[in-house]
């Protein structure tokens, strides 16, 4: 029952850390958008979203991280209470995998603290990252979480049928990247 608990807290904060992190990064396409606003119009609509971005980043988004890799590695060690040997288990391999994944997605939490610290520091100047890459590293996280999701629930079934679950992936990728860069074109 302990586990079960665990598990469900796990998932309940990675929830709202994806929440957290997709509207994050929403909040700075928005800020990038404001570019072609006149004054004061755009001054206010930047504060605005700065306040939003660092509010959201600081009450929620590395609140619910925070919970969220806690609870997940205690799952880990309250299920696998000898987790560092069993690692070698060919039946854990799939782990492996969920853990690159991972690294991918702090890296991404890495990106997204840089970009709160530059918008805040930026004093209503323009941001240089351009519309259209805000836009496609929104997608990143959905990736992220696709990846993740899809070994956590397959496991080892994952790791068998590997070329069909990447392929199906990078046509996720290629599908969303275009329909962002065909949207995007059409402004």
């Amino acid at each position: 029952m302990t586990y079960l608990i665990i598990k469900a807290l796990h998932i309940i904060f990675m929830v709202s850390y994806f929440a957290g992190i997709f509207y994050l990064v929403r909040i700075f396409v928005y800020y990038k958008d404001t570019d072609a606003f006149e004054s004061p119009k755009k001054e206010i609509l930047r504060e605005q979203y700065v306040f939003m971005a660092r509010r959201l980043w600081n009450i929620i988004t590395v609140p619910a991280f925070v919970l969220m890799t806690i609870f997940g590695v205690w799952m880990v060690f309250y299920y696998y209470p000898n987790f560092p040997l069993l690692m070698a288990k060919p039946s854990l391999s799939w782990f492996y995998y969920k853990i690159l994944f991972l690294i991918g997605l702090f890296v991404y939490h890495y990106w997204c603290w840089i970009k709160v610290l530059e918008i805040k520091h930026l004093n209503h100047q323009d941001l240089s990252t351009t519309n259209l890459k805000l836009r496609q590293s929104n997608e990143i996280a959905t990736f992220i979480l696709f990846l993740v999701v899809f070994v956590a629930i397959l496991k080892s079934t994952a790791l068998q049928y590997w070329w069909q679950l990447f392929t199906g992936f990078f046509v996720i990728v290629f599908v969303i990247m275009m329909t962002v860069k065909l949207v995007n074109k059409k402004k």
